[in-house]
């Protein structure tokens, strides 16, 4: 066909049924109506992917990902495959292209996360931090893309408008698939989820751990010294003299014949120390009791009176 008053043809194809060839067992979008995607992650694709997408496509493509025309969706490194049926018979092959991470990069990226024990216990824990972004910023990387320019879109339908509503489901799907594993925003960028996590460990130091071995060792191989103390308390020697104790006792009014109690009580705890009795106070010499003889300080005189003796209660 020819358009009127020119002579340069126009592509034509046959116009495509409306209706698209029932698939079973194809993924479905949890959305059933309103917005699909469901953290912030998965909305900052969907945010992408509606400011390229204008028109009845966008909503063509939700109603694909929500009955369920997506066959199969597979993340790689720099690369997402799918396969959409459409109205025709052979599905067509969508294909969306984002530049993967080199390896400068993410040894960069992975020394800043391991640099920060808020981002390596998350990332550790399974989790993927909120401001996880702000971390490649600053590295001069943007984890999400930022137009249309920086992805590649294929689609093998007849369609000449790129992207179509096929690739849209995809879209779709692939923001939902970020909400259940975060990781695969990371996979897409070039890096899974078990390299991610070796190379965290590596860059805080810790020995190589096998990805099929979260602790490195297995539980079986290490019953035996599971439970072992694996160094020994340190041990505190008790204080050797009686005012690490006494001392710490508040204040008594309580008074035997004139002598604080307190002051009666020191001769006993540093016999009990080892200690010597502090001047003026003689520890009494009786083996097997609690008593203590106080004396003036300074010493007695013939003309003076008897010592007391104060014996405690056993």
């Amino acid at each position: 066909m020819t358009d009127p008053g020119s002579r340069r043809p126009r592509r034509w194809f046959p116009a495509e049924p409306t209706r698209p060839l029932a698939v079973e067992g194809g993924l479905k979008a949890r959305s059933t109506r309103g917005a699909i995607g469901q953290t912030w992650w998965s909305g900052r694709f969907i945010a992408v992917l509606e400011a390229i997408i204008v028109g009845g496509r966008l909503e063509r493509g939700r109603n694909y990902a929500r009955r369920g025309q997506v066959i199969s969706l597979d993340v790689a490194p720099g690369m997402v495959s799918a396969l959409v049926q459409g109205s025709r018979v052979q599905p067509y092959r969508v294909r969306v292209g984002l530049e993967a991470f080199g390896t400068p990069e993410w040894d960069a990226a992975e020394s800043a996360l391991a640099a920060s024990a808020w981002y390596s216990a998350k990332l550790l824990a399974g989790e993927m931090p909120e401001d996880i972004e702000d971390v490649f910023a600053e590295l001069g990387l943007a984890l999400f893309p930022a137009s249309a320019a920086e992805l590649s879109m294929y689609c093998s339908c007849p369609d000449w408008e790129v992207p179509c509503k096929h690739i849209a489901a995809v879209f779709y799907l692939l923001a939902e698939a970020f909400d259940d594993d975060p990781f695969s925003i990371l996979a897409w960028r070039g890096r899974t989820r078990e390299d991610l996590l070796a190379g965290l460990h590596a860059a805080r130091g810790g020995a190589t751990v096998d990805p099929g071995e979260p602790g490195g060792v297995p539980l079986a191989d290490c019953l035996g010294s599971f439970f072992a103390m694996p160094a020994p308390l340190p041990v505190t020697p008790p204080a050797t003299s009686s005012a690490s104790v006494l001392d710490q006792v508040p204040p008594l009014s309580l008074a035997l014949r004139g002598h604080p109690i307190a002051d009666l009580l020191r001769p006993a705890y540093d016999s009990f120390a080892g200690a010597e009795p502090e001047p003026g106070l003689k520890a009494g010499a009786r083996h097997g009791c609690c008593s203590a003889t106080a004396t003036p300080s300074g010493g007695g005189s013939a003309g003076a009176p008897a010592p007391t003796r104060a014996r405690l209660p056993n």
